[in-house]
């Protein structure tokens, strides 16, 4: 049976500064992936990496063994900014990610997007397996719901089109040149977002000129394309400059920009396109992303209403994920309880039919005959334990469904209870086990999964071995 238990941990924008983001991401999601991966305690993991937010999740066999591999992707932020997630919360949260609602712009449409490509990168590894690939197409339909059912993203507002609406405040951007660096879709969207605010000239530089042809063809207005290499000869010509790729260096520092004049740069990229130190040369104007937060306000504000039809949305569908995990744990169980009772059946046949040849010719209609009546019988007898299996996985009734597990698999919950006596033994090293401990032992290995050692709740449906210790 699949008993792990979901531990995520998430940096972001909520609580944490670019750099802290910056500090708290690996060099990219895979990576991130094969190194959760690489623990024997973990058997799923998952993580997401965009501009504004570095998160991890894994299934684990344990609360504690999440919780330390986790933390070890985050020895260089502060603990402050780092959110752990327990099961249900993990399950939950991936909802809000995936409907925008956890976005730096609410509901902005970019991060469904990575969303799947994230997914796709850890399927792409091998990484999901049936806890994480529930919750995480769960969190894909959430999101494809709200964008269609909702008005979380009426206007198409996207962190791209945020930065021109920030330059916009502060310089005037009619008839001014663009410097758009990435061709990407962060960089398309501020690319068609200045023009819109009135830029008449753009160029845009990427790592791939044919990208950036392609970007600069789309736009109504003159644009031209050209290499990383180039940037520097035209930043003097640059009213605005809006950064947005994945290189893992920066693009421009201070010497870059020493000569350009009075120039605007949006550096929206995670890591970080722009050295920070190139805020200290005059008339050059450095932001960030955490700059967007005063743009961004208007845009939550106005989408208040649809953000609480989508909050409503996520309720109901959390509601039916965790009925699904539910139901699959109790085919599980109810599936333990037929293989028993199939193997019971093929021996008590084969044993009837031994005895009955033994006595005489047995025809194949007779054997037939002996075989109905062995599966009538089991299906009669399974019909109630069957239907109260599947009521108690709605009831989160799991000690019933513990019960049936023990009935009709011996070895489900021996390493527990062997577990259990051990640590009574250890209690009183110097003697024998009683009959007393050896009982209570067995009650703390069938009841100790009900809720976790200290402040952690792990959700009935969540079976025995995950259990905090």
């Amino acid at each position: 049976m699949d008993t792990g238990v979901i531990c995520g941990t998430r940096v972001s924008h909520d609580r944490a500064s670019v750099d802290q983001i910056e500090a708290a991401a690996g060099d990219d999601e895979r990576t991130v992936i094969e190194a959760l991966l690489d623990d024997d305690a973990v058997s799923e993991a998952f993580a997401i990496q965009t501009c504004n937010r570095a998160e991890a999740y894994v299934v684990a066999d344990s609360v504690a063994a999440g919780r330390r591999v986790l933390g070890s992707l985050h020895a260089d932020v502060d603990d402050d900014v780092v959110v752990e997630m327990g099961h249900e919360e993990s399950l939950r949260h991936l909802m809000r990610v995936a409907a925008g609602l956890e976005s730096l712009v609410l509901g902005e449409d970019q991060i469904i997007g990575q969303f799947k490509r994230a997914i796709e990168v850890a399927r792409g590894v091998g990484a999901l397996g049936p806890t994480l690939e529930t919750g995480l197409t769960k969190a894909v339909h959430v999101g494809e719901r709200a964008r269609t059912e909702t008005e979380i993203n009426e206007g198409a507002i996207s962190i791209g089109s945020a930065a021109a609406r920030l330059a916009e405040t502060e310089i005037d951007l009619d008839g001014a040149t663009a410097l758009v660096i990435g061709a990407g879709e962060m960089g398309k969207l501020a690319a068609e977002a200045l023009v819109d605010a009135g830029v008449t000239e753009l160029v845009v530089a990427n790592r791939t000129v044919p990208h950036a042809e392609h970007l600069a063809s789309t736009v109504e207005t003159v644009a031209r394309a050209i290499s990383l290499d180039e940037i520097n000869g035209v930043l003097d010509a640059a009213a605005v400059v809006v950064t947005a790729t994945n290189h893992p260096d920066y693009l421009l520092d201070p010497s870059d920009v020493d000569d350009a004049g009075e120039t605007l740069v949006i550096d929206l990229a995670q890591p970080r396109d722009v050295d920070p130190e190139a805020s200290a040369v005059e008339q050059v104007v450095v932001h960030d992303i955490d700059a967007l937060e005063s743009v961004t306000a208007e845009t939550k504000a106005a989408r208040a209403e649809a953000a609480r039809d989508v909050e409503a949305m996520i309720d109901a569908e959390f509601e039916r994920l965790i009925d699904s995990y539910k139901r699959r744990q109790a085919d599980e169980a109810i599936s333990t309880m037929y293989e028993a009772a199939e193997q019971i059946k093929s021996r008590e046949i084969e044993t009837a039919v031994s005895r009955l040849e033994a006595q005489g010719d047995l025809s194949e209609e007779q054997r037939e005959t002996i075989e109905s009546m062995a599966d009538a019988l089991v299906g009669q007898l399974l019909a109630a334990p069957t239907k109260s299996l599947r009521e108690a996985a709605v009831e989160d009734d799991w000690s019933t469904i513990q019960t049936a597990m023990a009935l009709f698999d011996p070895e489900f919950g021996d390493a527990s209870r062997a577990t259990a006596r051990s640590s009574a033994a250890e209690r009183d090293p110097g003697g024998e086990t009683t009959e007393a401990e050896r009982n209570e032992a067995d009650v703390e290995a069938s009841e100790g999964n009900r809720s976790e050692a200290g402040e952690e709740h792990v959700p009935p449906y969540v079976l025995e071995s995950v259990s905090d210790d």
